[in-house]
């Protein structure tokens, strides 16, 4: 009896359940509409930032952007933290010659981001 296709098949499995697993902390996620943030390999952990202009997302060696409707505040298990708990879900389209465009499903950002900012002068 050849164990080498039964092992070959375990690794295999392995193997492609890792990103999925890695994933699986956005599949509960949903939009404003109640539709799913993500399709499996379309979010990712990214650094956030206020702006005047509201919240903007580091992606793509730039920042862009996020429209206020596509905002979740919220916490989510396993984030390791590395970007300040920002997430974003989108679609990622490269234009030759040109800037890649963001389009946002949902950004996640921990809830305290909601939270008035307050000045001292």
């Amino acid at each position: 009896m050849c164990l080498r296709p039964a092992l070959l098949v375990a690794i295999f499995s392995m193997a492609t359940g890792f990103p999925t697993e890695a994933h699986d902390i956005y599949s509960h996620l949903n939009d404003a509409k109640g539709a799913s943030c993500c399709n499996e390999n379309d979010c990712r952990p990214t650094h956030y930032r206020m702006s005047p202009t509201g919240v903007q997302m580091y992606l793509d060696d730039d920042w862009f952007d996020v429209p206020d409707g596509a905002i979740r505040y919220r916490s989510l298990p396993d984030d390791t933290g590395e970007t300040g708990r920002g997430h974003w879900c989108g679609t990622a389209i490269y234009q030759q010659g040109h800037s890649v465009v963001h389009v946002t499903h949902c950004a996640i950002l921990p809830s305290v981001s909601a939270l008035p900012q307050i000045h001292n002068e």
